[in-house]
């Protein structure tokens, strides 16, 4: 299995007058025109998914209705609890576990520093390792043996959004 994260796109700054409610911030418009370049590098690397799961905040969903339907993937799209701030990697991990059939490329949208943590988790067993995912930022984690919250994967590949940007400018 191929276990793909994506952190949101570019969100309005924090705000606690406009957005008392972090959950409800959304993308910018930057943000989006961003996540529709990652799209087309995802294109590109001729990658597409089984299920995309996602947190319920409003930047992470936005983040993941612009991929899906810039693949065509609408009706494979989860928002999942466990991937808000501060979720439980072991939860997503066992939610991941249960789809059935089992999946071959799944996409994990979310936030950071939760996102970085869980790759650090699977390739090393440890939160620890230094991973540095911008906002836009795309990884692949091949699951070398089960997926479990511990050291299960192999880091393929961690593309930041400028990356993504050159890839299809060069096409």
């Amino acid at each position: 299995m191929n276990l793909f994260i994506l952190r949101h796109g570019i969100a309005v700054e924090r705000d606690p007058k406009s957005f008392p409610d972090d959950s409800k911030r959304p993308l910018t418009l930057k943000g989006e025109d961003r996540i529709r370049l990652v799209c087309d590098a995802i294109q590109g690397l001729d990658v597409t998914f089984d299920q995309i799961l996602f947190s319920p905040f409003l930047r992470a969903r936005q983040t993941a209705d612009i991929i899906a339907s810039g693949l065509n993937l609408r009706n494979i799209l989860s928002f999942r609890d466990e991937l808000k701030p501060g979720g439980d990697f072991k939860a997503i991990v066992r939610q991941i576990n249960l789809l059935r059939p089992a999946p071959e490329n799944v996409l994990l949208v979310g936030h950071e520093p939760d996102l970085s943590h869980l790759i650090s988790q699977l390739i090393s067993g440890h939160g620890e390792a230094f991973i540095d995912l911008k906002k836009g930022g795309f990884a692949k984690l091949e699951i070398t043996e089960r997926l479990r919250p511990a050291r299960c994967a192999t880091l393929n590949w961690l593309l930041t959004p400028k990356q993504m940007a050159l890839m299809v400018a060069s096409r």
